[in-house]
């Protein structure tokens, strides 16, 4: 009886076994085998759309999907270039998640919003010199060009907001590089990091610069040229905090990279370790150069950002 019993529970899990092979190759031929899931029941394409489709546009992958720039320049009633310049810049979103790569596929019926760059605003010139507040989303170069015959004295990152000043001539150009050379430029930026911090840090710590798919990443190594940042605290709100940060010689992403040596990434600011945001959140605040002083407003979004 026994062996009997044996034989038939043997035959039924058998059965289970090949009914679970034919699901699995079902599963399969619908996209599961390349790590998709399908959609939760009651969802909307829409929804599920957001679910997957950002990491569809990190991962380059929907099923029967379109690709991102070309969803959007459709809807946007733009050039197919036009389209993946303002994704590139970092514009747009579907809900609240931003769409990180042009290329990626999404669903034909995803519904895009763009953020609006602003504009430039001037803040100071003379014979020598403009200062504007650059805006977020917008490269340096892009405000040199809007100002013929005159050249950038520094940079600001891409999602940089604040201070950029450049010169109008030569002679004022070398005085201001020498004062920068000697340290004798005040450069105060503000940020919103990742975690809590409580107390004043100096990092004095070698910054080496490289290129990672043809864009410039840096990193703490002895190899790298000296450079030194001091991070006060300002405000701590929920697992962020606001701080200000003064620099030093102004390597290149020199905050970014310092920040992220000490656990404490800026918000938004992906590349190096910052959760997803609407920005990245450092804002160039303060420059004083040769006894001048140039100061661009926080943001609104930096002000409210903690509540």
């Amino acid at each position: 009886m026994k062996k009997r019993d044996d034989s038939i529970r043997r035959a039924t899990d058998r059965k289970k076994e090949a009914r679970n092979q034919v699901k699995a190759k079902a599963y399969s031929k619908k996209g599961g085998a390349k790590g998709g899931r399908p959609p939760a029941k009651g969802k909307g394409r829409q929804e599920a759309a957001e679910e997957q489709g950002y990491e569809a546009s990190s991962h380059g992958h929907v099923h029967n999907g379109e690709k991102a720039y070309k969803l959007l320049a459709q809807q946007m009633d733009v050039s197919n270039a036009k389209a993946k310049e303002m994704i590139d810049r970092g514009l747009v979103y579907v809900g609240n998640k931003k769409v990180m790569i042009a290329r990626g596929e999404l669903d034909p019926k995803t519904i895009f919003t763009v953020q609006e760059v602003a504009k430039v605003r001037p803040i100071f010139e003379n014979d020598d010199l403009i200062v504007v507040d650059k805006p977020a989303f917008m490269n340096a170069d892009e405000v040199e060009r809007q100002f013929r015959g005159a050249q950038l004295l520094h940079r600001l990152d891409r999602e940089t907001s604040g201070v950029l000043m450049l010169v109008k001539n030569e002679a004022f150009r070398e005085e201001a590089i020498e004062a920068f050379r000697k340290d004798e430029v005040y450069k105060e930026y503000v940020a919103w990091v990742e975690g809590i911090v409580t107390e004043e840090v100096t990092i004095d710590r070698p910054i080496l610069t490289e290129k990672r798919h043809n864009k410039a990443y840096s990193k703490i190594s002895p190899k790298g040229k000296p450079a030194r940042s001091e991070v006060f605290p300002l405000e701590v709100s929920a697992k962020k905090s606001k701080v200000k940060v003064l620099i030093h010689e102004g390597r290149t992403h020199q905050i970014r990279a310092h920040l992220r040596s000490i656990d404490h990434p800026i918000v938004g600011d992906e590349l190096y370790g910052g959760r997803r945001a609407p920005r990245v959140m450092l804002h160039a605040k303060k420059v004083q150069l040769l006894g001048m002083t140039f100061e661009a407003p926080e943001p609104k979004i930096f002000a409210h950002f903690g509540s």
